[in-house]
């Protein structure tokens, strides 16, 4: 787990780039898929909604990604969950490896490939420890992809606003809307995993 209160000298640079997105203005790429916020793909749709609070360098975040990835998929295909990927900035190299998520789910918005995309993006960050862009898209040749780097500026400032509205200080988060008025959060992938599925549970309860 990645918390903020961990890595002091490392806040300070995230902070600022943090603040920095957030003062970002400029129009909003709506061109996948349902959104959170404004321009932030998810999958799904209905009256529930879960949200990943992760970081890419994180290993509980990989832990359960791998575990949770058929469930994730059970809940799009519900059409009664919108599920979406928060990338949290704790390590220096996460905006990079986000602005290459975000196009490649833009290039193919099916929850299958988002899960691909981001198995193939932990596998560079705790398999290679690839810090550098030019070092990722390296890997990405590799894994031969055809990836490229999204212009960041239409999306990160709202990633930085849900991070911030549901106050999130470590990885992995869930957030679990079950209305407006009863929303759950769990950190660590151990409590995440017992929030999905006692969701999955209520969720097949509901006609």
């Amino acid at each position: 787990m990645l918390k903020l209160k961990r890595f002091p000298l490392l806040l300070v640079s995230l902070m600022g780039h943090l603040t920095i997105l957030l003062t970002f203005s400029g129009s909003v790429t709506p061109a996948y898929g349902q959104t959170v916020g404004q321009g932030i793909p998810s999958w799904g749709q209905g009256p529930y909604e879960v949200i990943i609070f992760a970081d890419y360098f994180c290993p509980p975040c990989k832990r359960i990604d791998a575990k949770a990835e058929g469930l994730f998929k059970e809940l799009v295909a519900s059409e009664k969950v919108k599920l979406t990927f928060v990338d949290v900035p704790f390590n220096r190299a996460t905006p990079t490896y986000a602005k290459y998520y975000l196009y490649a789910v833009k290039a193919d918005a099916g929850i299958n490939n988002a899960l691909h995309v981001r198995n193939v993006l932990f596998e560079a960050a705790q398999g290679r420890r690839v810090q550098d862009e030019n070092a990722l898209v390296a890997f990405l040749k590799e894994k031969n992809t055809a990836w490229k780097a999204m212009n960041e500026k239409s999306v990160f400032p709202h990633l930085s606003a849900v991070i911030k509205e549901h106050k999130v200080d470590a990885t992995p988060t869930c957030v679990i809307k079950y209305s407006a008025k009863d929303i759950k959060k769990y950190v660590g992938d151990d409590e995440i995993w017992d929030g999905l599925t006692k969701f999955k549970a209520h969720l097949w309860t509901v006609k």
